[in-house]
């Protein structure tokens, strides 16, 4: 049944406030003061990369809400950052008018973690040869993820993967070690051929690369799925075997040690079974890669998360003392994600293409503080101010309607035919610890 417009609009200002709440997390409310480094950041940069997510957020305006209240109050944000014009004053001041600022981490722990990634530009061709011997999947038709679409492109990269046989039959896909032994050979699934496994292996883990093929042209080449078996990180296996110091571990380490261990290398690759496939994606040698929000990157400012506890769009102050710069203080926005991104205050920081991004990314493996800016209407302070007043209580209409005589004689009682009046009930226990008699607890 549809409500006049009046009653309707009554009716969802008197629905609770969303509450911003996240599991194993804790917050702590933090002033733009307090924040270091903030003031000297360039805030003109960050709403760029903002606006950029509130066109996938506006664009998604009229399908399903998103089930995390944040999602639903970006876009009154998104909507004023139509109005925002001029410089770095600006949008800082756009920032700290439609956010507040919380401090936040896993819950017992006093810092997050980041890391970086990029985007690999990489040598290869479209056939195979001596020289690009190593193939690069398609998603194969069989590959099925239990729900969702098969046509969709960018499959989650979690979630129950299976190998389809027949039109019922599910079993587990192939892992790493079986498709580097040629379980896919043949099905005309190869969109390029690289050089080695090694370039491979670097590129399913930052998630996109550009591949300069042999003919001149460059290939665009986008994260499409994956086989469904969890990420295990090679560098962590090499540290476990006492192969490479904790403190000098990088990419860099990593892709020697592999150039230098032949044998060793296809060992430790089929140690990590998760195994991604790629898509095509029309995109100039000028752009930047489409994140999993379906937004280009912007190099230093946009961050992957954790989508099972963050939102896309959601921007985030993070502050450390990182390799790239000694004072790392800078305002990020999620707009990707990826299997290793766990947690709070994690991010993953993309630095761009190419070998200079690839070598600061592949450095970064540091604590920072985090924290994330939370929409106004989260604000438990404003969000009350937004609701109505209760209506008066239906005994105060009665008492106007029935006002008491002030002449009237109050009644006469006879103290010897009165009938015993029985002995006072005892009171419950919430009446006597003084609870709501309703069993309703203070509002947090």
């Amino acid at each position: 049944m549809m409500l006049p417009s009046g009653i309707e609009a009554f009716a969802r200002a008197r629905e609770p406030a969303p509450s911003f709440t996240m599991p194993d997390s804790q917050f702590e409310p933090v002033a733009w003061a307090d924040l270091p480094g903030w003031p000297g950041d360039d805030h003109k940069a960050a709403f760029a990369a903002f606006v950029a997510s509130c066109r996938s957020i506006g664009a998604s305006a009229s399908n399903e809400p998103d089930a995390k209240a944040l999602g639903h109050s970006l876009r009154a944000p998104c909507l004023a950052a139509r109005a925002v014009h001029g410089g770095d004053l600006a949008a800082r001041a756009f920032f700290e008018t439609h956010f507040v600022a919380l401090r936040i981490a896993r819950l017992g722990e006093a810092a997050g973690f980041v890391t970086g990634y990029y985007e690999p530009i990489l040598e290869g061709s479209r056939s195979p040869s001596e020289a690009f011997p190593v193939p690069v999947y398609r998603r194969p038709a069989n590959l099925f993820v239990r729900g969702y679409r098969q046509s969709s492109a960018g499959l989650p990269n979690k979630g129950e993967v299976f190998r389809k046989i027949g039109r019922r039959k599910l079993v587990p896909y192939y892992d790493r070690g079986e498709i580097e032994d040629g379980a896919l050979a043949g099905r005309s699934l190869e969109l390029c051929w690289l050089k080695n496994q090694t370039d491979l292996l670097f590129m399913q883990i930052q998630g996109s690369a550009r591949v300069r093929l042999d003919d001149g042209s460059v290939l665009r080449l986008n994260y499409d799925a994956h086989n469904g078996y969890p990420y295990t990180p090679v560098g962590r296996v090499l540290i476990e075997r006492g192969i490479i110091p904790r403190e000098e571990m990088s990419m860099q380490r990593i892709r020697q040690w592999m150039e230098d261990n032949p044998g060793g290398a296809a060992e430790l690759r089929r140690q990590n079974r998760s195994y991604v496939f790629f898509r095509e994606v029309k995109l100039s040698d000028a752009d930047e890669p489409r994140g999993a929000q379906g937004v280009p990157l912007t190099a230093g400012r946009s961050i992957a998360v954790d989508k099972a506890l963050h939102v896309y769009g959601t921007p985030f102050f993070i502050a450390g003392d990182l390799p790239s710069e000694a004072a790392f203080r800078r305002l990020m926005v999620a707009q990707d994600t990826g299997s290793a991104i766990i947690g709070p205050a994690r991010a993953d920081i993309y630095f761009g293409a190419g070998p200079e991004a690839g070598r600061i990314a592949g450095q970064l493996r540091h604590p920072a503080q985090f924290a994330i800016l939370v929409p106004r209407a989260l604000d438990p302070a404003v969000a009350a101010r937004r609701q109505p007043l209760p209506a008066p209580r239906p005994a105060q209409k009665i008492a106007r309607l029935f006002p008491q005589q002030p002449d009237a004689k109050p009644a006469e009682v006879k103290p010897a035919q009165a009938t015993p009046l029985p002995s006072p009930r005892p009171e419950t226990g919430a009446r006597k610890s003084g609870a709501n008699p309703r069993g309703m607890g203070p509002t947090r």
